[in-house]
């Protein structure tokens, strides 16, 4: 296939990707009807004063001071509760009927979202093992461990990865008592578990685990360069302790992009060795993948070899591709970039628009002769501080049929809502944020996701926060309910109300 840059330009030639054994399920949101919100106090205004504040929003915010547009209201917070501290890191959501799953750096904690706007906790696991991130499917649970570790039990304590005894990867959790979760099963994996996707075969008996990791080093016994591949995890659903590795597949037959040495502020490319994240869209035969120096799209029509569609790279803009989200049709591609690593200040003036910000791509043409074309990029528009991070990070669609609405996290630059339905135009239509945190310390919302009516972030630092949009824009999303959501085990939805 032709691998391109953001402008079109083709690139280098690289081989069709490699059989890929493995098979996915539709998921389908279904619709039920719920009462709309009351939006008296919002009615005659327009599109603009919907996203606008009284307040200017020009300034920075006090520390810890929380601003937001008319259209979105903060519902609850709660802390981290313990046994973990302010240093656990709070990480990626997913969801289940009336629970909410939060992974952090140090376990995860469940919890009961039956009343959104008072959320309680239903059990809290310390299980070290960062970054923990976070999927679920029927009884079970799946964590990730990036970190090296003594060994694969909740138990565990750092180890070097340049020990051969050290262990990283994926651990099995049955969720079948929401307040009393058990630890069945362990899967060592290549370079750890950064993220995973799950994916559901098509008969319902299995669910694989594709595991993204990268940070290869010549030192690291169980990971070694150039870790050009991604790990296959198969979990039997009715014997989850059989959880074994299926294998690894190469993505990079030819390296992926060099990468290009620089600093946030002079631009950098991270050279590709894995991937960062994948997003899987099984009812559209797609799958989209962030990684490092390299965006993909990929044809699963054949769920056991599914080949490379196209490759596209932005050396000029694009540092580090993150994540990836399909539009409900499957025709666009938001993929984000991780700018500093989530560590850096780079809302500001002197990183400018297009840095560190999402590119938009539509999905033009058909079957393998499909291409990723680049549309536009999409940033925060609100001055940061300079001693908070900020970065384009992790969101999900906000159900809206024949519209492209997106609710994502952006560290400490806070949630943002916005519209891509016109991809060369994308515009923001709601946000929330806080100030800086005290002494210049990082953290920020790191996943905003919509979930059967309400947002809910997760903050690395503040823990969990529930929030609204009242827009006539994104009323529809209300009747749209979905019993079990992955973000990156992406379904398709329908309108109640079809025009």
């Amino acid at each position: 296939m032709d691998v391109r840059d953001s402008t079109g330009r083709r690139r280098t030639s690289v081989a069709a990707l490699g059989a890929f054994a493995l098979s996915l399920s539709v998921l389908t949101w279904g619709p039920q009807a719920t009462a709309a919100p009351d939006d008296a106090d919002l009615a005659g205004l327009s599109e603009t004063q919907l996203s606008s504040q009284e307040q200017s929003a020009t300034d920075i915010p006090a520390v810890d001071e929380i601003r937001n547009s008319r259209n979105v209201k903060h519902l609850a917070n709660l802390p981290k509760p313990a046994p973990f501290t302010a240093t656990s890191t709070w990480s990626d959501l997913a969801f289940q009927g009336d629970y909410a799953f939060d992974g952090n750096y140090d376990g995860f904690v469940i919890y009961d979202i039956s009343k959104p706007h008072k959320p309680t906790i239903a059990a809290s696991v310390w299980c070290p093992g960062s970054q923990n991130d976070i999927s679920v499917s029927g009884n079970l649970l799946f964590l990730s461990t990036d970190s090296s570790r003594s060994d694969n039990t909740c138990a565990s304590t750092s180890l070097s990865a340049t020990n051969k005894n050290a262990w990283e990867g994926i651990k099995v959790f049955d969720i079948s008592d929401k307040t009393s979760p058990r630890y069945v099963a362990a899967v060592e994996t290549k370079c750890g578990s950064h993220t995973h996707t799950l994916v559901p075969d098509k008969a319902g008996k299995d669910v694989y685990l594709y595991v993204s990791s990268y940070g290869p080093s010549a030192t690291f016994p169980d990971c070694q360069p150039p870790h050009d591949l991604i790990s296959i995890v198969k979990v039997p659903l009715a014997n989850p302790a059989a959880a074994s590795l299926l294998g690894e597949r190469v993505l990079f037959p030819d390296g992926g992009n060099p990468g290009r040495d620089g600093t946030v502020e002079t631009g950098y490319v991270r050279a590709t060795s894995g991937c960062h994240d994948i997003t899987v869209y099984p009812a559209k035969d797609l799958a989209a993948g962030a990684c490092m120096g390299d965006g993909v799209l990929w044809n699963i029509s054949d769920r056991e070899n599914p080949r490379e569609i196209d490759r596209v790279q932005d050396d000029v803009n694009f540092a580090f591709w993150h994540s990836a989200t399909f539009n409900n049709a499957g025709t666009k591609v938001v993929f984000t970039d991780e700018l500093g690593g989530g560590g850096a200040a780079t809302c500001n003036e002197k990183i400018g628009p297009t840095r560190g910000a999402d590119g938009i791509y539509d999905v033009t043409g058909e079957g393998d002769a499909r291409e990723l074309e680049f549309r536009s990029y999409y940033k925060i528009s609100r001055t940061q501080g300079d001693t908070e991070n900020c970065v384009a990070h992790n969101g999900s669609l906000i159900p809206v049929h024949g519209r492209d609405i997106m609710v994502q996290s952006w560290y400490q630059g806070g949630i943002s809502i916005w519209d891509f339905t016109d991809s060369a135009n994308p515009k923001e239509i709601g946000w929330f944020e806080r100030g800086p945190l005290p002494d210049g310390r990082g953290g920020g919302t790191w996943s905003a996701y919509y979930y059967n009516g309400y947002i809910y972030s997760s903050d690395m630092a503040k823990g969990l926060d529930v929030l609204e949009i009242r827009d006539p824009r994104t009323a529809p999303a209300k009747a749209i309910r979905v019993g079990e959501l992955n973000v990156q085990t992406q379904g398709t939805y329908r309108d109640l109300f079809p025009r």
